[in-house]
């Protein structure tokens, strides 16, 4: 057998020790990353628009008996799983039963995200949940932490039937006055879903919405109070329950409470004002009537897509400021799209601290971190570019107004579904536009955001600072 001396012997007889050898490791391929948890998101909100799609392409799906056109069921199946409300027919007139289940269906999966979906069945499967789906739970649902995510799953979905059957029953009492048992079940059913998931979709028929309720205060508040539940999240909901104290409630829980009820209330307040002696609109309403509606329209602003009025008969200025309400959306983490009142609530504080004088941006006591007024920022601004993008596309394939283009593309960037009435008569090419901008508007802000925190990294150095004229 043959040893190698760890030893060598160098000129004059003396024994020295030798290098260690080194021998060099094999080189071991990467491992193949798989997707990243934005591209998940997004094959899984594809993959259910597809399934729906089908569906509703089937002759069972429409009343009529006829297949549905590919460009009308995509549209209706991205509508519903982004939980927008822009419909291009009549959800009432149009769809058959089937065809209603299978929108209502989407609505429900968009509205509790497809992570959260997916979750629940397989927990109804038995399956175990990997470290991996409880990575993607929580970004989609904006949470940091891991622990007890699947638990929060399951409270948030009993929260969600609770809330839709509590919202239903009260339904039923107002359709079951001039309606069958069967269909009164299922107007409230489907109106319960729709309104708690902030989707906007209605089966009343003939594009009228809720106009045909404007006075009645039992149906109007209760959708009110279904979308403001849906719209500010279930995490704000639970720390209002765990805490019931304002003041012990987390930053953002504050942030989102406290941004809502003022853009609520500065809502209803611009619609009053302008809206107030429109005879198309609030005009011919009574005084209780007008604050009911004014209300209802500033609620329905925030992604949820229900009318009382007619949009097509409101003031240009009304419809200015509907916008911008539509933009803002409700909270991380609901069933609301938009940039979030998050974010707003956090550029509004940061503006209010730098007019104050203050070095950092915060709000109620708390500093909010340099690097998410950063990302809030770069969300706001890339969303505003990719409306201005949208609306120009639709100046060019459109023959409609600007201000109804404007409209139509915040509409579905915010998956609201507000419309002046121009979704019909949009053509092919903009009917795409337009669906194309809802899968953008349900996910880009959540994988943007997602994009930030995953790049997010800690300087090794800082540049010199120097001093750039302002204003």
């Amino acid at each position: 057998m043959h040893i190698e001396s760890r030893y060598t012997t160098e000129p004059g007889g003396k024994i020295a020790r030798a290098r260690p050898w080194r021998v060099p490791l094999p080189v071991m391929p990467r491992p193949r990353s798989g997707p990243s948890s934005s591209l998940i998101l997004m094959y899984g909100f594809a993959g259910v628009i597809a399934i729906g799609t089908v569906l509703l392409m089937l002759p069972i799906a429409s009343k009529t008996g006829q297949s549905t056109s590919a460009i009308d069921a995509l549209f209706t199946a991205t509508s519903g799983v982004c939980v927008t409300g822009l419909v291009v027919v009549d959800t009432g007139d149009y769809w058959s039963f089937f065809g209603q289940g299978v929108i209502l269906a989407l609505i429900q999966v968009g509205g509790f995200g497809f992570m959260t979906s997916a979750t629940l069945f397989l927990l109804a499967f038995g399956r175990r949940i990997g470290l991996r789906e409880r990575l993607l739970i929580g970004e989609s649902m904006g949470l940091a932490r891991l622990g007890g995510l699947v638990n929060i799953v399951r409270r948030m979905a009993i929260f969600t039937i609770l809330v839709e059957t509590i919202g239903a029953v009260a339904f039923f009492i107002r359709f079951s006055a001039g309606n069958s048992l069967g269909t009164s079940a299922w107007k409230s059913i489907f109106h319960a879903i729709s309104a708690f998931n902030n989707a906007g979709f209605d089966v009343f028929g003939n594009f009228r919405s809720l106009s045909d309720y404007h006075s009645d205060p039992l149906l109007i508040m209760v959708t009110a109070a279904l979308i403001i539940l849906g719209g500010i999240s279930f995490l704000v909901v639970a720390d209002l329950v765990k805490t019931r104290s304002l003041t012990r409630l987390s930053l953002d829980s504050k942030l989102v409470l406290s941004t809502t009820m003022s853009l609520l209330a500065l809502g209803m307040i611009v619609i009053l004002l302008t809206e107030f002696n429109n005879p198309a609109t609030l005009g011919a309403f009574s005084i209780p009537q007008k604050l009911l509606n004014a209300f209802f329209q500033s609620v329905t602003a925030r992604t949820a897509g229900f009318s009382t009025i007619a949009m097509t008969s409101m003031a240009t200025y009304a419809l200015f400021f509907t916008m911008l309400l539509m933009f803002v959306g409700g909270a991380s983490g609901s069933t609301a799209g938009g940039i979030k009142v998050n974010t707003f609530g956090m550029l509004a504080a940061a503006i209010w601290s730098t007019i104050r004088g203050r070095e950092h941006a915060g709000a109620f006591g708390r500093e909010f971190t340099t690097q998410q007024v950063y990302q809030a920022l770069a969300l706001a601004m890339l969303s505003l570019g990719f409306l201005g993008g949208v609306v120009f596309l639709l100046t060019v394939t459109e023959e409609f107004r600007l201000t109804n283009l404007l409209f139509e593309a915040v509409s579905a960037f915010g998956t609201v579904g507000l419309s002046t009435g121009i979704t019909p008569g949009l053509s092919t090419a903009g009917r795409l536009i337009i669906t194309a901008t809802m899968f953008i508007g349900r996910l880009g802000p959540l994988t943007l955001m997602l994009a930030l925190v995953q790049r997010q990294q800690q300087s090794k150095y800082r540049y010199p600072q120097e001093a750039i004229r302002i204003g």
